[in-house]
């Protein structure tokens, strides 16, 4: 397969030599970069692709590499295969088909319809998701949500659709990191209102339930419920694979928690509905993609970036302060530990030194990347900062 060339990725690598205050400065030009926008006479963000990135004298900030072994795609078909012997339902050959080896040699750049991967098998709330940012796509399951990112870099997929936050469960910690080892690009979002159905083997009514299989996030969200009814609850991998877990066994007395889509594909009942505690659950996904998106000016836009920043007090004050001064609203402030430099030293006196976790900073806020006062302010966090990362600039999704 014919390799590509890499894409680029907005970065920040050097801060400049001198002190950088109120007023606007843009960012300096470095002799290796290939490229940045020009916005007439605006402060330049620049562009480099992942070969210069490689050769930056600044200190790398790298997620961890993983351990385990790369998922066997193999197991979604195997799924499949097996619900059909059992007959449970009559059309598993319309559903969309896992991840293989053979979709290698596949090219979605032929004109033909969108490919989306999301984490789950059909009937997830990520398929949901992908479907309501790409009504006719061709949705692809993964196991796992470093399989959806690994499908996007390896051409498999066009794009992926993961969830990043939950208003009821919090962040989604694992694409957090995610996002900071693979070089994709956020390109836009959706938010989807989550409703939890409590699922049966036909002919089976609630009373009769005895266990629940869900996600751990479902089955925290209908607790009330859940304990009304005393009921066990059985972790699984996902929704919708409970819910085919339920057909598969056959137990009448255990019921699954998941969407009224999965019960519609995997031949379920839905007992309950909107069973969870909060009826405003919703779930906020991120779309990612090879390439990133040009910004515009002219429909609301959002900006995600990570950055860590230098030793100092009011080092975090000093970096928030540069979006107050220009009236940008920051929408999402999420920090996480370095993991591979999780401590950083104080003071190596022969006092003794004192150690704490040292962060990155993610940062989600309400302008574009085309506008001035986004790029002053980028410009200005670069006093701060010892690494700086645009992830995306994107539309916002204010669609339920």
């Amino acid at each position: 397969m014919a390799l590509r060339a890499a894409s680029p990725i907005w970065i920040s690598p050097l801060r400049p030599h001198s002190k950088v205050g109120v007023s606007d400065l843009g960012l300096r030009r470095c002799a290796d970069l290939r490229c940045y926008w020009d916005l007439e006479r605006l402060p330049k963000w620049e562009c480099c692709c992942l070969s210069v990135l490689a050769q930056r004298a600044i200190t790398p900030v790298e997620d961890e590499k993983p351990s385990a072994p790369e998922v066997d795609t193999s197991r979604a078909a195997d799924k499949v295969q097996d619900t059909q012997s059992r007959g449970f339902h009559k059309d598993l050959n319309l559903l969309p088909k896992p991840l293989s080896a053979a979709d290698l040699s596949s090219s979605p750049g032929n004109g033909a319809q969108v490919r989306v991967a999301y984490q789950g098998i059909p009937g997830a709330y990520s398929e949901a998701a992908a479907l309501k940012a790409y009504p006719k796509c061709e949705t692809v399951p993964c196991d796992q949500f470093e399989a959806a990112f690994k499908a996007v870099e390896l051409w498999l997929v066009d794009k992926a659709v993961l969830p990043i936050e939950n208003s009821v469960g919090g962040s989604i910690h694992r694409n957090y990191d995610l996002l900071l080892r693979h070089r994709l690009h956020i390109v836009g979002e959706v938010q989807m209102v989550v409703n939890h159905c409590l699922l049966g083997l036909p002919g089976v009514p609630k009373e009769e339930l005895k266990r629940v299989l869900s996600h751990p996030q479902a089955l925290a969200q209908c607790e009330m419920t859940l304990t009304k009814l005393g009921i066990i609850r059985v972790s699984a991998d996902d929704s919708a694979g409970a819910a085919q877990m339920v057909v598969a066994n056959g137990e009448r007395d255990t019921g699954a928690i998941a969407s009224a889509r999965a019960a519609d594909i995997y031949g379920l009942n839905i007992l309950l509905e909107k069973i969870q505690d909060d009826d405003d659950n919703i779930t906020r996904f991120l779309i990612l993609a090879r390439e990133p998106m040009i910004p515009g000016s002219n429909r609301p836009h959002k900006t995600s970036i990570v950055f860590t920043l230098e030793e100092g007090p009011g080092m975090l004050f000093k970096a928030l302060a540069v979006f107050a001064l220009r009236d940008i609203n920051l929408t999402k402030i999420e920090s996480r530990p370095q993991r591979k430099r999780p401590l950083r030293v104080v003071d190596d006196s022969n006092k003794g030194s004192a150690r704490y976790f040292d962060y990155l900073f993610y940062i989600d806020f309400d302008a574009s990347m085309a506008e001035p006062r986004a790029q002053h302010a980028l410009a200005h966090l670069q006093e701060f900062a010892r690494f700086l990362r645009v992830l995306g600039c994107y539309p916002t999704d204010a669609t339920l």
